[in-house]
């Protein structure tokens, strides 16, 4: 694969084993960022900050769930976490589009 969508996945991919083993009844994912981040831009170390966050904003979520919490207020905790983590830019930034604009988006569905 020629470029990364942010290795953040992996946090997700290294926790569903755990999840899976308790069975739980839900899942949460989550996505840090996307972009043309290659390997070689980020060192080891940065990486396991990037995923040690990740697992902190899963755990807010799934502390929620696991309350008897409703999945709308576990994504907001989850979100709410990488919003505040100065690690991403969820809420505060964006790249920018095909224009030379920084154009933001945001969407939650409730519902199936």
């Amino acid at each position: 694969m020629k470029h990364l969508t942010l290795t953040f996945i992996i946090c997700f991919l290294m926790a569903l084993p755990h999840a899976m083993a308790q069975q739980p009844g839900w899942v949460l994912v989550i996505h840090g960022g996307a972009g043309n981040i290659t390997p070689a831009r980020v060192v080891p170390e940065k990486q396991v900050i990037y995923e040690a966050k990740l697992k902190e904003a899963l755990a807010a979520g799934q502390q929620v769930l696991a309350g008897g919490g409703t999945a709308m207020d576990a994504v907001i905790a989850a979100v709410q976490f990488m919003e505040e983590c100065p690690l991403f830019n969820s809420g505060k930034g964006a790249v920018f589009n095909a224009e030379g604009k920084n154009e933001l988006d945001a969407s939650v569905m409730d519902g199936f």
